[in-house]
C-alpha cells in the first residue's frame, strides 16, 4: 500500500492562492488514481479534486471547479492541488488519498489510503 503525506497548508487572506503537495511512497505511485479531499470543522469530509493514473483526466467538486487545479508528477511520486481565490468556505483540513481503481469516483470508499491531513486557513 502507498503510504501520503500532505504538506504546504498555512493561512492565507480571502482572495489568495496556495498549493499544497502530497508526497507518495510504497507501491508504485502511477499505479493510483489520486484525490483530494477536505473536511471543515463540524462537517462531513467531501471531495475536492481528482486525477487519473496518467494525469490526463482530471474531475473537480462544482464548489472548487475553475479555482483548484489538480495535477500530479508521476516521476516525483506527488500530487499537487493549486488553490486559487480562496474564499473563508474553503477552510478545512485537506487530505489526499489514493484508489487502486481507474475509475474512482468521488466517494470516500473507493480510496485505500489517506494522508494525515493538512490546515488550510482563510481568513475573510
Amino acid at each position: 500500500q502507498v503510504q501520503l503525506v500532505e504538506s504546504g497548508g498555512g493561512l492565507v487572506q480571502a482572495g489568495g492562492s496556495l498549493s499544497l503537495s502530497c508526497a507518495a511512497s510504497g507501491r508504485a505511485f502511477s499505479s493510483y488514481s489520486m484525490g483530494w479531499f477536505r473536511q471543515a470543522p463540524g462537517k462531513e469530509r467531501e471531495f475536492v479534486a481528482r486525477i487519473s493514473r496518467s494525469g490526463g483526466d482530471t474531475y473537480y467538486s462544482d464548489s472548487v471547479k475553475g479555482r483548484f487545479t489538480i495535477s500530479r508528477d508521476n516521476a516525483k511520486n506527488t500530487v499537487y492541488l493549486r488553490m486559487n481565490s480562496l474564499k473563508p468556505e474553503d477552510t478545512a483540513v485537506y487530505y489526499c488519498a489514493a484508489s487502486p481503481l481507474i475509475f474512482a469516483g468521488t466517494r470516500e470508499v473507493n480510496f485505500e489510503a489517506w494522508g494525515q491531513g493538512t490546515q488550510v486557513t482563510v481568513a475573510s
